[in-house]
This record gives structure tokens, sequence and C-alpha cells, in this order.
């Protein structure tokens, strides 16, 4: 019995670990930055350089003195961009992608709430956009840059079905074309062509690159990824803010692959020509008291000889992080894992399929909560044979709970006579103390996989339950600490946060208790009372987790607690 209860102290743990460790000691990443609007404007990598970066041009007092959203967006002529998914539009200034917000997303759950702003022009509060061109192998040769303003050939609209094709002359021999188009969904493909009809050849290495400046709030959890990441020759690499602030730049040589920079639900990425070779970087830079992230592809040398042309074709990910999506992008362009800028964690062989079916639920049961509760009785029952042995070791072991006490204190100061005498015991009644182990042990990835999906899976975003809940991606909003409503006060203003405790956290902590009442309880006093008190931590801590993983755990207990009561029944131990 001793190991059994060694081993559920030890998931005990390792779950205040992983869950405690975040609730007691958040991250500590800064709130986003006010960053000023002289801030460095995304810049091309220089291939013969290593890992320099070309200066940031100056700004134009006209973007210095900027301060709202609408006042930048203002500063330039622009081409609007209209799907089905995406509001915003293009700046000819740069053709740069700096102004988008997602039509099927809102700050709140009240759909007439702002959408969300993903990109943001320069002059904005935190600069975010997306930039493509040319370097050129010798300095000399003019390029378009961050200020070049295009002429438009073609197009006053960028949506599905329509293209808009941009141009631009050096005036000495290199004529530029621009043409992007959109999906209905998140794609925009940049297919750049450089026309040679001068008298000399030109080196051009084609870039693309994604620039954010300002620290962005996360939301600070060791299992949630959040910052830029990419995939290089089928490796996926990840960097937090923070981690890249100290690393500065680092390169990766791929062949296709991916780069970009994500968030919690939304991604931006490039993904390039899949069957050409590449430099993708990971850049952080401290520029006019702002710190800017940058992530940037640099394709081949293209020799372009007098009369001849060179083309190039990137594509620009930018939206919500939806897995039937990213799997569909997969499948069309052959990118490679692509899927993985959703943080699907270790067991990612359970947490997809999970995923899926929880997706499956909530179609036919229209409602996310359900699909949960449904879910979670499905896993229950594939894991019923394991759960059974488990609980009927359990069962067995309480049952000789009051003779394993007469042995103890018979022989509790002669601690291998006891150990013997305890074998003797279990020999006799053929009940072996480590027989739940394994059963218990193969349930903890299907847990923490199912944990997972409910935490990173965009559906649960904004998806109501019944009653108060009306946003399981959101904690519980009622409170104790002002009777749930009864009392006219918002205890957030004057209370610390772990003090929120809703009804369903109190809901998961009864069960929790009620769940460790019916397991056999330590003979060692100090490990009854550290198990004694795991339900109050947990009520506490699950206090300020999303209300749809706090059901998920109240209804799983639920569950558990009914098995367990009917296997005690079965060998005749009194729940």
């Amino acid at each position: 019995m001793n190991e059994q209860r060694n081993l559920f102290l030890a998931i005990a743990l390792s779950v205040l670990i992983l869950f405690g460790f975040q609730w007691l000691f958040p991250s500590k990443t800064p709130a986003p930055e006010s960053a000023p609007a002289t801030t460095a404007a995304g810049t091309p990598p220089v291939p013969t350089s290593g890992d320099a970066v070309v200066p940031a041009p100056v700004q134009t007092a006209a973007q210095m003195a900027v301060k709202s959203r609408t006042d930048a967006l203002a500063t330039a002529k622009r081409i609007r961009i209209n799907t089905p998914t995406l509001h915003g539009s293009l700046s000819v200034t740069g053709a740069r992608l700096d102004d988008l917000t997602l039509a099927g997303y809102h700050e709140t759950a009240d759909p007439t709430s702002k959408e969300i702003e993903l990109l943001s022009p320069t002059g904005a509060a935190h600069p975010y956009h997306a930039e493509f061109g040319w370097v050129p192998v010798d300095a000399g040769i003019k390029t378009p840059g961050p200020d070049t303003v295009w002429s438009v050939a073609q197009g006053n609209e960028l949506s599905p079905g329509s293209t808009v094709v941009l141009n631009w002359d050096n005036g000495d021999g290199l004529r530029f074309v621009r043409t992007v188009s959109v999906d209905e969904n998140y794609m925009f493909q940049i297919a750049q062509r450089v026309e040679n009809y001068g008298t000399k050849p030109v080196t051009l290495h084609p870039f693309g690159l994604i620039s954010r400046t300002g620290t962005p709030k996360t939301e600070g959890m060791y299992i949630l990824h959040e910052g830029p990441l990419g995939v290089f020759d089928g490796t996926l690499k990840e960097h937090k803010y923070d981690d890249l602030k100290k690393l500065s730049t680092e390169r990766n040589k791929t062949t296709g692959g991916w780069i970009g920079i994500t968030d919690k639900y939304w991604l931006t990425a490039l993904v390039p020509d899949q069957k050409e070779e590449l430099t993708g970087r990971f850049v952080h830079q401290r520029a006019d008291n702002a710190d800017r992230y940058q992530v940037d592809f640099t394709g081949a040398a293209k020799v372009v000889a007098p009369g001849a042309a060179a083309e190039t074709t990137f594509h620009l990910f930018a939206g919500a992080k939806l897995v039937s999506l990213l799997d569909h992008y997969t499948e069309k362009f052959g990118v490679e894992r692509f899927d993985l800028a959703i943080d699907f964690g270790w067991f990612y062989f359970l947490t997809k399929p999970f995923f899926y079916l929880l997706k499956m639920m909530n179609s036919g049961l229209g409602n996310m909560g359900l699909a949960i509760l449904a879910l979670t009785v499905l896993i229950k029952g594939i894991m019923f044979p394991l759960a059974n042995k488990s609980y009927a070791s359990m069962s067995k072991m309480k049952l000789l709970q009051p003779q394993v006490k007469a042995l103890q204190e018979r022989f509790g100061d002669d601690k291998v006579r006891l150990q013997q005498e305890m074998m003797a015991l279990y020999k006799k009644e053929k009940v072996n103390p480590v027989s739940g182990c394994l059963p218990i042990l193969i349930q903890i990835p299907v847990f923490f996989a199912l944990y997972k999906v409910l935490f990173v899976a965009i559906e649960m975003r904004h998806a109501p339950f019944y009653g108060w809940i009306k946003d399981l991606s959101a904690q519980d909003p009622t409170t104790i600490m002002n009777l749930f409503g009864l009392i006219p006060w918002d205890p957030a203003l004057y209370l610390p946060a772990f003090l929120h405790i809703g009804v369903w956290p109190l809901i998961m902590g009864a069960t929790m208790w009620l769940q460790q009442k019916l397991n056999p309880q330590p003979l060692d006093p100090v490990q009854a009372k550290m198990m004694m008190f795991l339900p109050v931590v947990f009520t506490f801590m699950l206090g300020q987790f999303a209300a749809g993983l706090v059901i998920y755990w109240a209804w799983s207990n639920i569950l558990s607690i009914a098995q367990q009561w009917v296997i005690m029944r079965k060998y005749g131990v009194k729940p």
C-alpha cells in the first residue's frame, strides 16, 4: 500500500509542480510596451555580412507624430483588403501588409466588440507587419525598401478572385513587379519579379520578413509556446520572447519549411517555395527604447542577366490557428509540419485525435461544453478496464486497512518486521499492493493530452456553456467572495486574484475531496495531512483556470467517483 500511496502522492505533486509553479510564480512577461512612433521598420537580412541587419530608415516627421492606429493608416495610400475572414489594407508605401483584423473573431464574447487586430502599421502603438523584397549583393544597386512608393498597375481591392499588381522602376535598369493575391481564409501569395533592362547582370537574394515591435502580453504558461517559431528541415524550433532577447540572432539553413510568430490563438507565418534552399533567422533588436522581434527567410542568389528576369513566390499566413485549416495548407502547398504552429505538446499523437473528436462532438451536440462532457465519458469508457483494475486494487487495500493498521501498532518500531508481516498479509489475501500502478501511469498521458486540447483549441474561445458560463476559455466569473453576486461589489478591485473562487472550482474541489475519501487513507499522518490539503490547493489554483478545464476536471472526478463506488460495493467495502 505504501508503494501505491507514494505513486498517488507523486502524481499529485507532479500536477502541482506543473500547474502550481505557474500559479505561484507567474511568468514575468512585461506588459505590452507603448512603442514610440520612431520604432525602426522591418529590415531585410544581408546575406553577405553574417547576422548584420541593415540600419533602419529615418522616420519622417509625419510618422513620428502619429499616435493612433487610424492616424498611422492615413499616412500612406492604401489598397483595401476584404475577404470573408480578413479586413484591412495593403500599404502602397513599402508594399507592406501592415493592417489586418480578423473578421470572425472579436476582443470579447460580445459579437459587436472590436475585431481582433493582428497586423498594425508603423506609427501605431505596436507595429506588426510583413514585408518582402530583394537584397542586392552589390550594395550600389537600388532595390525597393520600406519607404518606396509603388505604382498600382492593377486592382483597387484585394479579395478572393481579385489580384493587385504593383510596379517600381529603380531608374537604373531594373523594374520590380509585385503581384499579391489572397484566398478566402488567411493565406496571401506574394509573387515577386525583377526585370533587367540594363546592360549589366545583377545578383539578388529574395527575402520575406515579419517584424513585431513591443513584447506582447502572453499567457505566461510553461505548457504553451508564444513567440517566434519555425520548422527547418522537418525540425520545430521555438523561442520565447525573453529567450530571443538573450540570443539576439539565430540562423537556420533549410529547404522549405516555414517561420513565424505565434500567439495563443493567432499566427503570422512565412511559407516559401518548399523546394528552395533558404536561410531562416530569428532576430531581436532594441531600437528607440522598444524591443523589436523579426523572423525572416533569405533565398539563394538569383543572377539576372541583361534582358532576362527572375521570379520568386512567398506565401504569408496571417490569421486564426484552426487545425483543419493548417492541415489543408499542409496538403495544398506541401508545408512540412505546419500544424505544429498549434502547441499540441509532448503527447501530440493523442492530443490531435482528441481535438478532432471534440470538434466532431461539438458539431453533433451544438455546444462545446457538452462536447467536453461527452469526450470525457468516451475516454473514461475506453480506459474503463484499466481504471477498474486500479480501483479494484484500491478497494482491496482499503478492506485490509484495519489489519495493516493493527500490524503497524504491533511492529511499528521494527520496520523490517512490519514490512515482512505486511507482505505476508498481502500474499495471504492475494492482494498486490502495486497492481494499480500501471493503469494509473497509462492514464497520465491521456489526462495531460486532453488538458492540452482544452487549453489550446481556439474553438474554446468565447464558447458558451449553460448558466453563468458565457466563455469556456475564461475563468468562472462568479466568486464566493461576494456570495456569487448576491453582494453588490467586485472583489477583483480589492482582493488578490487567487481569492477569486467561483462555483465550478468549488464543485471541482468538493468532488476531488470526495474521491480522495474513497481511497485508502495513508498510514503516515504527515502523508495523510498532505493528501487532505490537496483539494484545497487545487480549488484555489484552478479558480484561475479556464472554466472549460475546471468543468472537465469536475466531471471527470464525478465519473471516477461513480465507478469507484460501484467497485467498492462489489468487494464489500463500505464507501
